[in-house]
């Protein structure tokens, strides 16, 4: 299923020697084992669920949230397989310096929102909102009919979103398994999309710090996290945007 994938990068493990080369798989493609399993919460989420083999982020749940693994990491490398529902939008958050249950603001603009919500963090878990995570985002969605992929190449599938956009566009057609890899060593990032690097940038970048002031803006609680990064152990989401995405083949390895 992967060879093409194994044979075109250079920092691929053959597959016989991954057990010696730390690879460890974070899906067993039955149980949320090894993830912080939102239906066991108060009150329960029904963001995610189990399907065919995959860890799949439902349409439309009472809570919309992210699927978080219990473990943190550092420096890294992340595979996995996806497939979006036409039209959908998903991700992979990674270097995450916070997570927040969105306030009741009335503001225009989602980040103020999100800025809001990290100083008046509501008290409790509600029955019904949205949760959102402040971290980089490795962008999945479908790039033909997702609004959001026509805001420019950034915002497109295998972007850093909204900092970087990936060099070429080589998605498979809406339905199919795409094939991801993510490496984080220090602040530098690449962003493999179906075998071929499709970004690299650094995250303490002055493009990286602009783009992110620009979004959220100057001196905010979410651009000083994202610029300074105090956390540099972290878990990684796999994100439910509120469209049917599915997750399978999930491995990680630990870089020194």
């Amino acid at each position: 299923m992967k060879l093409a994938w194994y044979l075109c990068a250079a920092l691929t493990v053959p597959l016989a020697s991954q057990a010696q080369s730390g690879w460890v798989a974070l899906f067993d493609g039955k149980t949320m084992a090894g993830w912080d399993d939102p239906r066991q919460k108060v009150p329960p989420g029904d963001a995610w669920t189990i399907e065919d083999g995959c860890l799949k982020a439902k349409r439309g749940p009472h809570i919309t949230e992210d699927l978080f693994t219990k473990d943190v990491f550092r420096d890294f490398e992340l595979d996995w397989e996806w497939k979006v529902a036409p039209g959908a939008n998903s991700g992979v958050k990674y270097r995450i310096q916070d997570r927040v249950i969105l306030a009741r603001y009335p503001a225009h603009r989602f980040e103020d929102v999100v800025n809001f919500s990290v100083e008046n963090r509501p008290a409790a878990r509600p029955d019904r909102g949205q949760e959102y995570v402040v971290g980089f985002e490795y962008q999945m969605l479908d790039n033909t009919r997702n609004s959001d992929a026509r805001a420019g190449t950034s915002h497109q599938a295998g972007a850093l979103y909204d900092i970087v956009g990936p060099s070429r566009d080589v998605t498979r057609p809406v339905g199919e398994f795409n094939e991801s890899r993510l490496v984080v060593k220090g602040n530098h990032v690449e962003h493999w999309l179906n075998g071929v690097k499709v970004v690299e940038a650094d995250l303490d970048s002055a493009l990286a710090a602009e783009r992110i002031a620009r979004r959220w803006g100057a001196g905010t609680p979410v651009t000083v996290d994202l610029t300074k990064q105090p956390r540099k152990d972290c878990p990684i989401s796999l994100q439910n945007h509120g469209d049917d995405t599915w997750f399978r083949d999930i491995r990680i390895r630990r870089l020194e």
